[in-house]
């Protein structure tokens, strides 16, 4: 990619493609394309077609996705696939058809088996069962990894695909009922700060251990794997560090100085126990992520 490159960013306004966009702008790139929904539904097989014919951007990353945590997967699994495998159809048969000289495509954690080996490998895919909290969202996840994998070997595209640990960030959705857990615990300690009640319920043990990656690194990552890599295998983006989500809430409640009872609700499901990414790919490559969790976890605080 060159500064003048015409670059679209599907989903700009979203965790990611917000990221997205501050690092290219960051980095003097000045043709940016953004659509906001309202303008371009990318669900929309003929307006995203118009769209392609219309723009003919050369670089495109698809960051858009309908996103959430446990709760939203629960409540929400055929929206949850459908509109998933609608934008990428859309996104990744039209940047085939209109020659789009590199497509990166934004993936999930969640498509590796719930009882992967630690820390999951990118051969691990497929090789058992998904999380049943999270299925319809992995399913559509997936397809979209093996569509550009086809499309790389019909056609001699080069469309990659690249699966991040749990983000967290600027423009997160800090929602309790659809978020995701940093986001969640953020928005409810904060509320217990000011109301200052005698206790603080999280869903679950508070065993199970995930991978947390700050968004901006994420955008890094994806701006270097466009300029460094070309292969037809997926690539895992994170830290290469986990934590448990009792040590997560407590991490939240001593940022913002919460110092009532953290109580968890075993009731609420877990999900899968551990979700860490072997990044060892990717480090190779010579990217390494750069924010800590402490340093992402405070700076979100205080937005």
């Amino acid at each position: 990619m060159d500064k003048n490159s015409k670059i679209y960013i599907a989903g700009h306004l979203g965790l990611v493609g917000s990221a997205l966009v501050r690092a290219l702008e960051k980095k003097g790139f000045k043709n940016i394309v953004v659509r906001r929904h309202a303008e371009l539904d990318l669900v929309d097989q003929a307006a995203v077609k118009e769209f392609f014919e219309q723009e003919k951007p050369e670089y495109v990353f698809l960051a858009a996705a309908k996103v959430g945590g446990i709760h939203a997967n629960n409540t929400y699994p055929a929206e949850f696939i459908y509109i998933n495998l609608q934008i990428q159809n859309n996104i990744i048969h039209n940047s085939y058809l209109s020659g789009v000289k590199k497509l990166c495509v934004l993936g999930s954690s969640c498509i590796y088996p719930k009882f992967a080996p630690q820390p999951m490998k990118e051969e691990y895919l497929l090789d058992g069962k998904l999380e049943p909290t999270n299925e319809p969202y992995a399913v559509a996840k997936i397809a979209g990894i093996k569509m550009c994998q086809a499309y790389n070997k019909q056609y001699g595209t080069n469309f990659i695909s690249v699966m991040p640990a749990n983000l967290y960030g600027p423009n997160d959705n800090f929602d309790l009922e659809n978020s995701h857990v940093l986001a969640a615990l953020v928005r409810k300690f904060v509320e217990a700060k000011r109301s200052a009640p005698p206790s603080v319920t999280v869903w679950g043990t508070g065993n199970p251990r995930r991978e947390f990656l700050h968004v901006d690194d994420m955008a890094d990552a994806c701006l270097f794997l466009m300029e460094n890599y070309n292969g037809n295998e997926i690539l895992n983006v994170g830290t290469g560090k986990d934590v448990t989500i009792k040590e997560l809430a407590e991490m939240i409640a001593k940022t913002v100085d919460f110092k009532g009872e953290i109580i968890f609700d075993t009731a609420k499901p877990d999900g899968t126990p551990r979700k860490l990414l072997d990044v060892s790919m990717i480090n190779k490559l010579g990217w390494k992520a750069s924010i800590s969790l402490r340093d992402g976890i405070r700076e979100v605080i205080h937005l």
